[in-house]
């Protein structure tokens, strides 16, 4: 069953929180997708995933680039899982995908600042809840660390 994490970002922006998760997804062995809503966001990202540490980077490539599917961490706007990944992140409103029983584990990132993205959020728990994955809420304290809420 797979195991679905909504992260509420309230004390740092994605750009701060993303890389840190995929970090740790990267240690524990698993391959990751990073999906968002646009190709703008993409291109953003696949620059701040090599700038957003000095001592450090996120291996990583656009899935449309040539040997994508080789790279620990791909980034996509749409469905695709051609790195094999265990683990996938949503971002910028991006829904769960079809074959979201194929993953270890799915996080849905979204800012607890803008009413849509949580009503959206809102949205995708029931639908994740409906299909019978395993769900949880994580939300950030004042020192950026997460804390389970439900």
């Amino acid at each position: 069953m797979t195991e679905v994490f909504f992260y509420h970002l309230q004390s740092q922006p994605l750009e701060a929180a993303l890389p840190t998760l995929v970090e740790r997804s990267l240690e524990r062995g698993w391959r990751a997708v990073v999906q968002m809503s646009s190709p703008e966001r993409l291109s953003a990202l696949d620059a701040h995933f090599w700038t957003f540490r000095d001592d450090s980077f996120l291996p990583h490539a656009p899935a449309s680039e040539k040997g994508a599917a080789d790279q620990p961490v791909l980034l996509t706007t749409d469905e695709q899982n051609l790195n094999g990944a265990a683990i996938r992140f949503l971002i910028d409103g991006a829904l769960l995908p079809a074959d979201s029983a194929n993953y270890q584990r799915i996080v849905l990132m979204f800012d607890g600042n803008d009413d849509d993205a949580a009503a959206a959020a809102r949205d995708q728990w029931k639908v994740a809840k409906a299909a019978g994955h395993t769900v949880t809420y994580w939300q950030q304290d004042p020192a950026g660390r997460w804390q389970q809420k439900a």
